[in-house]
């Protein structure tokens, strides 16, 4: 569950969002509070609230006081977003890029993307 090479905050940080955008952390429900999560990955507190603070900064997650924190009203669509943008970035833009290369327009990606879709299904490696 921890990766070797990448900050633990950040791990933290995006196993809650991975939590968030899968629905398994609803918004306006309690989040992990920073003892709990330093307990199950058996790390500093300190480390977990860097983790907790990074969401906290982005209002994906917000601190009732004397309760603890909550998920924001919002944040599924905000980090949704964001994992859009990301996708776009890291794959679509060299797709499209490759793509142009092989002379390929719009319309080609589209009908390649959508046979491979389709085999993917029949192949039983659609998760959705």
């Amino acid at each position: 569950m921890i990766e070797e090479g990448k900050p633990l905050f950040l791990q933290i940080a995006e196993q809650i969002e991975d939590s968030i955008v899968d629905g398994s952390l609803a918004e306006e429900t309690q989040a992990p509070s920073t003892n709990e999560l330093a307990a199950f990955y058996r790390i500093n507190p300190a480390t977990a609230a860097k983790g907790v603070a990074m969401l906290t900064d982005k209002g994906v997650i917000y601190k009732r006081r004397g309760i603890g924190m909550f998920v924001a009203e919002g944040a599924r669509e905000v980090l949704r977003g964001e994992r859009r943008a990301a996708f776009a970035d890291r794959y679509i833009d060299p797709l499209i890029l490759e793509a142009r290369t092989l002379g390929l327009d719009a319309t080609d990606l589209t009908a390649l993307l959508t046979e491979r879709a389709a085999q993917l299904t029949a192949e039983g490696k659609n998760p959705a």
